[in-house]
């Protein structure tokens, strides 16, 4: 739930091992979960999911952040 003046809340859970399928084979790799709750009247959509994209990319490689400085 959001509450004025927010526009948007980024809910990040714990890292956990997970399986998942890589080529084919089920393998165990750290998985987080990311969520993203926005206003639509204020963002639009698509904003939306570059920011998502933006985070993922940074949190699977934060030396990006020193590095972008």
């Amino acid at each position: 739930i959001l509450n004025g003046p927010q526009v948007g809340i980024l809910g990040m859970h714990k890292i956990e091992q997970r399986p998942v399928a890589i080529n084919g084979q089920v393998l165990i790799r750290p998985m987080m979960y990311v969520a993203l709750s926005y206003d639509h009247r204020i963002v639009d959509g698509r904003e939306a999911v570059q920011f998502l994209v933006r985070v993922k990319e940074l949190l699977e490689d934060p030396e990006t952040l020193l590095l972008e400085g």
